[in-house]
């Protein structure tokens, strides 16, 4: 897909919020979205996703499915939280079965289960934005856009969607995200770009951080005959013959809730074997 907009401005005689926007978004990538407040990048993540129309330009490449999470959630719909997932999916083009096992899944998944029955507008700030993300992670798009989707979620929910970006993009999609913690998925994006002023410019990303040697995990595992391992796992694992012809995936420890996702999440999907942790040092892990 590509944005190519002369200008996006609010108000036709407002002043330029963006202007002389040229962005290519390829698939199977990481987009981070930086600068200061009020500078633009919520703009410029609506007008990703779909949600806005550049005030003059275009975009160009096609429509691909895409799922969405606002800043703000507007937590006054007529829905209870499992039956707005349900009502999402639908619109995602799921059925009622699939869609509503997808939205338990994510509620369960996000630590928010006993809330399915709960109207929108009587959950917390923390509760709803689970809600929030699950409806678009519910979708499986090739296009994640998330304007500080981790606020107001707590440390495991936190955890949680930084496996499914993971996930997501390991299955081919491109994800692009606004976050204010600069340690969020550092050193994971594979393109950084920048709003200044009324433009956007591409900065290099950071290299992910150097650590000294921690654990590593072997992580066994088994797919459906003649079936490739999927690309881009996180990670990068080193990959060994593993007993019973099982396939041995040896990875960082930070990485591998991420690899187990990716490999959950692939289709068809990978069926874990046997999991066990290694000592530091990547030769001892063959």
């Amino acid at each position: 897909m590509r944005l190519h907009a002369v200008g996006r401005r609010y108000g036709l005689a407002g002043p330029w919020v963006l202007r002389g926007v040229d962005l290519r978004l390829p698939a199977r990538a990481l987009v981070r979205v930086e600068g200061a407040n009020g500078t633009g990048k919520s703009t410029l993540l609506r007008l990703v996703a779909g949600i806005d129309a550049p005030t003059e330009g275009r975009i160009t490449g096609g429509r691909p499915r895409t799922a969405y999470v606002p800043e703000r959630f507007p937590a006054t719909l007529p829905f209870t939280a499992a039956g707005y997932l349900v009502h999402l999916g639908r619109i995602h083009g799921l059925g009622r079965t699939e869609a509503a096992g997808r939205a338990a899944e994510w509620l369960t998944r996000f630590g928010a289960a006993e809330h399915a029955g709960t109207p929108l507008s009587e959950l917390s700030k923390g509760t709803s934005q689970k809600v929030a993300v699950a409806q678009a992670l519910l979708a499986e798009p090739d296009l994640l856009v998330l304007d500080e989707a981790w606020t107001g979620l707590d440390t495991a929910a936190r955890d949680e969607l930084d496996r499914a970006v993971a996930a997501r993009v390991a299955a081919g999609s491109t994800v692009v995200f606004v976050d204010h913690d600069p340690r969020r998925l550092a050193g994971a994006a594979d393109t950084v770009l920048r709003v200044d002023g009324t433009g956007l410019t591409e900065a290099t990303p950071a290299p992910a951080a150097r650590t000294k040697p921690g654990r590593r995990v072997r992580i066994e595992v088994t797919g459906p005959p003649g079936t490739p391992l999927p690309a881009g796992l996180p990670g990068g694992p080193v990959r060994t013959t593993a007993r019973d012809g099982a396939l041995g995936l040896t990875v960082d420890a930070a990485h591998s809730d991420a690899l187990l996702s990716a490999l959950l999440t692939a289709r068809p999907p990978w069926h874990i074997r046997h999991l066990s942790a290694l000592p530091g040092n990547p030769d001892e892990a063959a």
